[in-house]
């Protein structure tokens, strides 16, 4: 079988999970004698664990006799007596095992500070728009125009991207943005180059289109341009002002090389500036879409700077593009709400896009400071820190005999969660293992008592 999706949950060791679901598969006769299983690397992607997980669960069936290795060729299907299989009785999924520990402190990046989130004002404003007919009706297609032309003032002022309120499409995320994207450009593009390490989930969104997939290596210095010499693919994803994972920044030169490429290519850059308004060290940088629009595809989004729930982002078009995708897609239905829409387009109008923005950017700037205060008087030279100068989460790099997992699952015994690297990860890897932590949603104390965890677990 070349390929499996099982569902993992938190609540059970994640090698656990996928033995006894492959386990399950074996006695049920769904998986035959002899038939092989993917490789270790391969299952790990599609699942979105680490290797070392993977490898945990087969030798565990190796053990007991339900698989074989057979050196390079992989992992094969051992035969079973059919006696056996019919007197297994029927499965029964039983409740995972909770751990017992309590969870003290979550560094989850995916979220924002609750605290100064202004709730009154938002809360105040939506009520007003709900009084407004619009609201009791399906807003405008590609998004309601009073939002898209709050945007193009904005990415002007604060990005350097002049457009105008036609080339932008108002969206739910960014990942639906990039799904309706492939649909747009895989007739006229077989391939695209995506960030190793990089986000998985643009990297998702191509493969479901069957793009070709190609690689430009990222290490914790910034991309290796020079592979665009010798690449095939005319489409580009990438993080420019904050490269995810590792946080670093594109140069002017950098950029001006990327632009330079997708000119000579005839191809179109994708331009990811999520956390892009987070800058602690310097001003945000100006936008790839501020040196050349007809070469990029601008995507942004208010789940980082604002609030996940929200659920808006948003892209600017090249003109060209502009009434392909609109031809493409006039009857799809816009799938962000209207009501939320219109209530951060007079957010933004009434100046508290701006004040909300700075007011977060210090709090964010005095958290990870914080943060990466105690991880080094916690650790010293045990750890490297890594995105320090912008963003919503670090990365850490721990010197240790643990794997990824295995601190993970350590942390999560002291009440402490952290979250892996390598689902980031696509051709190469991270030598020694490394942890993203996030700190938005955490106060001071909740950060220090993590760190002090982690101490006590690593």
């Amino acid at each position: 079988m070349d390929d499996f999706i099982f569902l993992l949950t938190d609540n059970e060791a994640k090698y656990k999970q996928i033995y006894q679901q492959l386990k399950a598969l074996i006695l049920q006769g769904t998986l035959a004698m002899n038939e092989s299983l993917p490789s270790i690397r391969k299952m790990a992607e599609t699942l979105q664990v680490s290797r070392n997980t993977t490898l945990t669960a087969y030798e565990q069936l190796v053990a007991e006799g339900y698989i074989r290795g057979e050196g390079r060729k992989g992992y094969f299907v051992n035969a079973l007596e059919q006696v056996f299989l019919q007197e297994q009785p029927q499965l029964v999924l039983s409740q995972p095992q909770r751990d017992t520990s309590p969870l003290l402190v979550d560094f989850l990046a995916g979220a924002v500070d609750q605290q100064h989130f202004p709730i009154k004002t938002w809360r105040q404003m939506a009520n007003q728009i709900l009084q407004e007919s619009p609201c009791y009706q399906y807003g405008e297609m590609f998004g309601e125009s009073s939002l898209k032309e709050q945007l193009a003032q904005y990415l002007l002022q604060a990005r350097g991207v002049y457009t105008n309120s036609e080339n932008i499409i108002i969206g739910s995320s960014t990942q639906q943005m990039l799904l309706y994207l492939g649909f747009l450009l895989k007739d006229d593009f077989s391939s695209i180059l995506l960030e190793d390490p990089g986000y998985n989930g643009a990297r998702e969104a191509f493969q479901l289109h069957n793009f070709g997939i190609e690689v430009l290596p990222v290490h914790e210095a910034g991309a290796q341009l020079d592979v665009l010499n010798n690449c095939l693919a005319r489409l580009l994803y990438v993080t420019p002002s904050h490269h995810f994972p590792y946080g670093a920044s594109m140069s002017i030169q950098q950029r001006q090389t990327l632009i330079r490429w997708a000119q000579k290519m005839n191809g179109y850059i994708l331009e990811d500036d999520y956390d892009g308004e987070f800058r602690y060290t310097q001003q945000p940088f100006p936008a790839l879409a501020s040196i050349d629009p007809s070469r990029v595809i601008y995507l942004g989004t208010f789940s980082k700077s604002f609030l996940p729930g929200v659920r808006i982002s948003y892209m600017v078009l090249p003109n060209d593009l502009v009434q392909p995708y609109k031809i493409r897609f006039t009857h799809f239905e816009q799938n962000a709400s209207t009501l939320h829409q219109r209530t951060m387009a007079r957010f933004m109008a009434q100046g508290e896009w701006t004040r909300h923005i700075k007011r977060m950017r210090l709090t964010y700037k005095q958290k990870m400071q914080h943060l990466v205060q105690e991880l080094q008087q916690q650790f010293g030279e045990q750890v490297t820190i890594l995105g320090e100068q912008s963003g919503l989460y670090v990365l850490v790099k721990v010197k240790s005999s643990l794997s990824e997992q295995q601190l993970i699952q350590q942390a999560e015994s002291h009440g402490v969660r952290v979250y892996p690297t390598s689902p980031f990860f696509l051709r190469q890897a991270s030598v020694e293992p490394m942890l993203q932590l996030g700190f938005s949603k955490l106060t001071m104390e909740e950060i220090t008592l993590g760190v002090h965890l982690l101490k006590k677990a690593w």
